[in-house]
């Protein structure tokens, strides 16, 4: 797929996500490194997997390097355990992983607020063997809403994305209506209407979905979209997903946010992995 039709179908509005691209690099390097490849948006997962709460230098040395850079920080992950690697999250999970989640909440929300960002994305958490799904359910209820109503101080959105049973077996948001559910029962239950969908193609895609029919359903509760191909979650033209009509779809449905690039970029460089994708289509606007 050309990376021209990609860019035109996405309207430009791409963020760069520094957790799964120029890995390569130490943390505060890829700030620079996203910007010198013309990239003006970046987003995050939680960068500290054993630490919810990190010492105030590293997040202000994490700062500067985004402020330096010269790129807006557009999405950040609340704590989720070993990602990548076998955590899906810790909202759900009783006891110590909880207590970490919510401890978290208020340190992502101040920092995204520092920076600016507007979206603050919580993944659910999985199963855990001996405990009731009920219970965790009710435990998820309570801390997503927790965690909305510290997105909304700070004047963000909360997300709620959909993983893919393939890869996240234990994880029980693997479809586009259980993460919308999910959507609707924390914005009854906060009374804020601050949750939205993160539409992750790439997941969808892996449990099957019809994904043009999920667009049609769901743009207007999606609060920010994420792209790899499929198979082998690489970079836009590695797999068979027809991602330029699928973003174009989106546009054409009003979705006006983010498209965040969340693939793989395989045994390459980040920069070559970016290859598909002409410089100038890369800046957000």
């Amino acid at each position: 797929m050309p990376g021209s039709q990609l860019g035109t179908a996405a309207a430009q509005r791409f963020t760069l996500n520094l957790s799964i691209l120029f890995t390569e690099l130490p943390l505060l390097e890829r700030p620079a490194a996203a910007a010198a490849a013309g990239f003006t948006a970046v987003e995050l997962w939680w960068p500290w997997v054993d630490s919810p709460t990190p010492e105030p230098a590293e997040l202000d040395a994490l700062k500067r390097a985004i402020e330096d850079a010269g790129v807006q920080l557009t999405g950040l992950n609340f704590y989720a355990g070993r990602l990548p690697g076998p955590d899906r999250g810790a909202l759900s999970i009783p006891g110590a992983e909880s207590e970490r989640f919510r401890a978290n909440v208020e340190v992502v929300a101040d920092f995204a607020e520092s920076l600016g960002c507007k979206a603050l994305n919580a993944l659910y958490g999985n199963r855990v063997e001996g405990v009731d799904p009920a219970e965790q359910d009710a435990l998820a209820l309570e801390n997503l809403v927790f965690a909305a109503r510290a997105a909304d101080r700070i004047g963000a959105i909360l997300l709620i994305e959909a993983l893919n049973k393939p890869e996240s077996p234990l994880y029980p948001l693997v479809s586009a209506p259980a993460a919308v559910g999910i959507v609707d029962k924390v914005n009854q239950a906060a009374g804020l209407g601050n949750a939205r969908f993160l539409m992750d193609l790439y997941h969808l895609s892996m449990s099957g979905e019809d994904l043009p029919s999920v667009i049609e359903r769901y743009t207007d509760r999606t609060g920010h979209v994420q792209i790899a191909d499929n198979p082998g979650r690489g970079a836009p033209g590695t797999g068979t997903l027809p991602l330029a009509d699928l973003l174009d779809q989106l546009w054409k449905a009003g979705y006006e946010g983010f498209v965040g690039l969340e693939f793989k970029p395989g045994d390459r460089p980040s920069e070559e992995a970016l290859a598909w994708l002409p410089r100038a289509a890369r800046a957000a606007r």
